[in-house]
Formats: C-alpha cells, sequence, structure tokens
C-alpha cells in the first residue's frame, strides 16, 4: 500500500472526528444564540438561521452515513451490521427531535422551551457520536470507500 492510499484510508477517522467536532461547535453556537437573551424578535431570526444551519447540517451528515458509509461499513465488516442498526436507529430519533425543534423555532417559542429541545438534541447527539467513534473509527481506518468525504459525511 502506497503512502497516498495509506493516507486514504486513515483519513475517514480522522474526517468523522471533524465532522463531530464541527457539529458540537454548531450546537454550542445555536446555544449561546438561545442564551444570549435578546429580545424575542430578533432571536427569533438569528434561531431561524443557527437552527436551519444546524438542523441541514445533522441531517445531512447522517443521511451521508446512512446512504454511503454504513453500507460500505457492512459490506466490508458484517459483524458490525447490528452496532450500524442501532446508529441508524438514533438518526431516526434525532431527526424526530430536530423536527420538534425546527416546529418550536417556527411558531417563535419562548428561549426556555428553544433551550429545552437544544438540550435534548445535544444530549442524544453526543451519545450517539462517542457511540459511533467508540466502535467505528478503528474500522474506518482501514475502510476502502471511494466517495468524497464531504458526500459520505456531509457537508459543513
Amino acid at each position: 500500500m502506497g503512502e497516498g492510499e495509506k493516507s486514504r484510508l486513515i483519513a475517514w477517522s480522522q474526517e468523522l472526528r471533524r465532522v463531530h467536532g464541527r457539529l458540537r461547535e454548531a450546537l454550542a453556537v445555536t446555544q449561546d444564540a438561545v442564551a444570549a437573551g435578546e429580545p424575542a424578535q430578533a432571536a427569533t431570526r438569528e434561531l431561524l438561521l443557527f437552527c436551519h444551519g444546524f438542523c441541514a447540517a445533522l441531517t445531512s451528515h447522517h443521511e451521508g452515513e446512512d446512504r454511503d458509509l454504513f453500507p460500505a461499513i457492512a459490506q466490508q465488516h458484517p459483524q458490525l451490521r447490528e452496532t450500524l442498526r442501532y446508529l441508524r436507529q438514533d438518526h431516526s430519533m434525532i431527526g424526530h427531535l430536530l423536527g420538534g425543534l425546527q416546529a418550536a423555532v417556527d411558531r417563535a417559542a419562548a428561549p426556555e422551551e428553544l433551550a429545552r429541545h437544544l438540550a435534548g438534541v445535544g444530549a442524544i447527539m453526543e451519545s450517539h457520536f462517542r457511540y459511533e467513534e467508540r466502535q467505528l473509527l478503528t474500522v474506518l481506518e482501514a475502510l476502502a470507500l471511494d466517495v468524497d468525504p464531504e458526500v459520505a459525511l456531509g457537508h459543513l
């Protein structure tokens, strides 16, 4: 295996860590916007931007994993199919929570309610990311997958 090929293989685990870090940062920025306590009108406009961006990024990340990354892992590591099933269930649950957050933003909910939604999304997201990293980082170091990382892991 050439040096370039080895770097490309290891890049999958590094890319996953990078994407998770960026999503954690996006959640923190969104939570800070809610906690800033601005007048409701200004906070709603800002939250629409933050929420749409954060929600779209997290959704894109999970869709890419479900579409490209997880099938490749399942094919090359069939023993991980049950793990991948759990991760897909998490994706579905997080999608449901994001829908609730989006609905709260759309109806200009009070900052306290928005903070609760964000805390719920954040708790499940963090648990999911940690489990995913524990289960998949080693596998990703040697994964053979010819897909652009931004397509497989989401655009951030």
